[in-house]
């Protein structure tokens, strides 16, 4: 019998559990784990290096980093956002460094660093990490028994344990959402986010490793463009919501790098309804439109007449992307600027500022896997991260309708709710 048992020992749980044992020393807390191994999904984490938050303070500007959650995130993170996140971990000797990009990782470049403090904390703590226990069923149990008002009853594959309250921080688990389900809660259908595209074009075969500052459209393809309108009806969203401008790195399967997978967030549910078979429009100069670029190729022309074109460095892209581009437009590598037709600048300029490419399918990005779905957001007061549902049923991080683009932000909607839950928990 425990006070608190918190389902999932990934990030959220560890992070709740923790808080709770330091705002209630009193109460007998454990975690279960199903797998064999706690924290893995941290130690794969940016590589390796543990992206823990993201240098942004403002409550209202981080929360636009989350497609599904921006507006219910907005008062939780007045309570709780990165700067806390700082302060926790600084707290126990783990700096921080803040990257250009604003992405956060502990000065030791490792996760490793973080794990560790998770472990020790809760062995200072004394709360029990109890893995192999896969959940199998969650259920409610009479208040005021003879064994001291334990309201809940968890079962696994190996024990059955109760609890006064249960903190679920079981990530993307198909089987504890069912639990969940089952339990009257909604569940909104998982769909993978955070991926990159898969395209096979001959503009970018043979120079995978290139990146470069692009804006990026998706766009309906020929074929499905009735169902693609369809779809940015039924999730009200709007097209602007599809574009993005970041850095891209063309890869030996496609696309990827942050302003790709910002697309893959907040397109998450259309993209899941188009079969991931689509098209995106991306502008190489962003600093560019067509009809400006065309007047600048038009003085090129006139200035360096006599360079060939493939040659010239005339904008600051990689020397194998201009090249490709060169040769998409149906420029040889011998035609010098003075040679070629308007037709062939006209076409160069729209393979900088409006290049098409096919998508046809996605890849999930790295091992750092996050869908969109999880438990309805209107089930849940975002004050304490309690159930509307059930009273002593708490949730955070992954398991509800919350994702966030990539650069920290999945991280701190974890630490976010599981402190806020934690407080709600251990409020004696």
């Amino acid at each position: 019998m425990f006070d608190v048992i918190v389902l999932g020992g990934g990030a959220a749980g560890f992070y709740g559990a923790i808080h709770i044992a330091e705002r209630n020393p009193k109460l007998k807390i454990a975690i279960l784990e199903r797998g064999k191994e706690v924290l893995t999904k941290v130690k794969v984490s940016g590589g390796g290096r543990c992206n823990v938050a993201h240098a942004e303070f403002d409550p209202k500007e981080i929360s636009k980093n989350y497609p599904r959650g921006e507006r219910e995130l907005v008062g939780p993170f007045h309570t709780y956002c990165s700067g806390d996140t700082m302060a926790f971990f600084e707290k126990r000797g783990i700096q921080l460094n803040i990257e250009a990009d604003g992405r956060m990782f502990p000065a030791t470049n490792s996760s490793q660093t973080i794990i560790d403090c998770f472990l020790q904390e809760t062995d200072r703590l004394g709360i029990k990490v109890l893995k192999n226990s896969s959940i199998i069923g969650i259920t409610t149990l009479d208040g005021n028994t003879a064994k001291g008002d334990y309201s809940w009853a968890i079962k696994t594959i190996r024990n059955t344990y109760q609890a006064k309250k249960i903190l679920v921080a079981t990530g993307s688990n198909p089987k504890i959402w069912e639990l969940l389900r089952q339990m009257g809660h909604t569940i909104i259908a998982p769909v993978p986010s955070l991926f990159t595209f898969n395209i096979k074009d001959e503009r970018i075969t043979g120079i995978q490793g290139v990146s470069t500052n692009a804006n990026i459209q998706i766009i309906p393809s020929k074929v499905n463009n009735g169902k693609f309108k369809a779809a940015l009806k039924k999730y009200s969203i709007q097209s602007s919501d599809l574009e993005s401008e970041g850095p891209l790195l063309i890869t030996h399967w496609g696309m990827s790098g942050p302003g790709i997978l910002r697309l893959s967030a907040w397109g998450a549910r259309i993209l899941n309804e188009l079969n991931y078979n689509f098209s995106i429009k991306i502008n190489w100069l962003p600093a560019y439109h067509e009809e400006g670029l065309l007047r600048q190729l038009q003085q090129i022309k006139e200035i360096e007449g006599r360079k060939t074109i493939l040659r010239t460095k005339a904008f600051d892209l990689p020397k194998r992307l201009w090249g490709s581009l060169v040769k998409a437009a149906q420029i040889s590598d011998t035609d010098k600027w003075a040679d070629i037709s308007k037709i062939q600048l006209q076409n160069l300029a729209k393979q900088l500022t409006g290049s098409t490419f096919r998508v046809d399918g996605k890849s999930t990005f790295k091992e750092e896997f996050v869908t969109a779905g999880g438990v309805d957001l209107k089930e849940i007061n975002f004050k304490t991260y309690e159930s509307k549902i059930h009273p002593g049923l708490y949730f955070a991080g992954e398991v509800i309708n919350v994702d966030a683009i990539t650069g920290g932000f999945n991280f701190q909607n974890a630490w976010t709710g599981a402190y806020i839950a934690a407080q709600a928990i251990a409020k004696p």
